[in-house]
């Protein structure tokens, strides 16, 4: 058995609630790896799991992504080696640590030329955008020159998305709750951005588009912007909600989206998306791609460490942070 640290809540609440402990690691078994990390990812869905919006038993230990060494290798796994650099988004929870033991299915090699620290930034984020872009399409579909709105644009998976459709030829509109954050987007390749603080999202995108309105929103925002969402699609629009950073989206009236122009509704996961080895390496490829291309670069705008996760859970929620979060070790 090695030691490790770790990060772990013996009950759902605040950030007061994730504690710094000491676990016991032992061999993988078949299927599984040992991995040492090197640096973790911060995700919005990490507080979803500490809080209870997203149940689980107790204790848990938290964290969905991370990067390091491979320690160990399980009986029956064949694509990854003692000594190889890896990286991974999946469950279960459990990356807030140095050391741990976890399926192997959803870990994939880190590429030479992408460090420690970006590829534990960018796995779930970029996978996120990945199946938002690629898989996520309205019923028309995508072509170059198309508009898309996409919330919470300055955010670990906004920044990656708006690169990312700036290489697809796309226009991105994304949102955030600041001048500053808006700046950001169009930095990073957001054709327009909007305050949705001090400007009205919905009434901006119909004057962008020509009163026509967007073919699709990304939406990880949830209770604060569904309605003004669905009012920014054209017919035959998709609204994706991918997320709830203000909470769930309640129930949707289905006469209104036959009202608004037929349109439709998603509430997508990355978690059935890489639910394959297969799938998860062909979307991992695609992502290490546009990456090692330039074409997307990850911004990593903070790092904590490990100690230090109460605060880092703190500046997320209080929507102090912009691109991706890491704690390093």
């Amino acid at each position: 058995m090695s030691k490790s640290k770790a990060v772990r809540i013996d009950r759902h609440g605040g950030p007061e609630e994730l504690k710094i402990v000491e676990v016991e690691v032992g061999d993988p078994g078949p299927g599984e790896i040992r991995i040492r990390h090197k640096a973790v990812g911060l995700n919005f869905i990490d507080t979803y799991q500490r809080s209870g919006l997203y149940p689980f038993a107790m204790p848990l230990q938290l964290g969905m992504e991370a990067a390091g060494i491979v320690e160990a290798v399980g009986e029956g796994v064949t694509h990854l080696n003692v000594g190889d650099r890896a990286a991974y988004a999946s469950g279960p929870p459990g990356a807030y640590c140095e050391l741990r033991v976890l399926p192997a299915k959803n870990v994939c090699k880190l590429p030479d030329a992408i460090s420690f620290e970006t590829g534990a930034a960018m796995m779930l984020k970029g996978l996120t955008a990945q199946y938002l872009l690629k898989k996520t399409l309205p019923a028309e579909g995508l072509q170059a020159g198309d508009f898309i709105l996409f919330h919470a644009a300055a955010g670990g998976v906004g920044l990656i998305a708006c690169q990312w459709a700036r290489a697809l030829g796309l226009q991105l509109i994304g949102t955030a709750g600041s001048d500053a954050k808006c700046k950001l987007a169009l930095e990073h390749g957001a054709a327009h951005a909007i305050n949705y603080s001090t400007e009205n999202f919905a009434e901006r995108v119909k004057a962008i588009t020509g009163g026509k309105g967007v073919k699709v929103v990304y939406d990880s925002v949830g209770k604060d912007t569904y309605e003004g969402s669905i009012d920014c699609l054209r017919p035959f629009g998709l609204l994706t909600v991918f997320g709830n950073g203000s909470g769930p989206v309640p129930p949707i009236n289905l006469g209104v989206l036959a009202s608004k122009g037929s349109l439709y509704v998603t509430r997508p996961t990355l978690f059935t998306h890489i639910a394959t080895r297969e799938a998860t390496q062909a979307m991992a490829d695609d992502l290490f791609a546009v990456v090692e291309s330039g074409a997307v670069k990850i911004p990593i705008d903070q790092r904590y460490a490990l100690d230090d996760v109460q605060q880092a859970h703190r500046d997320l929620e209080a929507r102090k942070t912009t691109g991706c979060t890491v704690l390093t070790l």
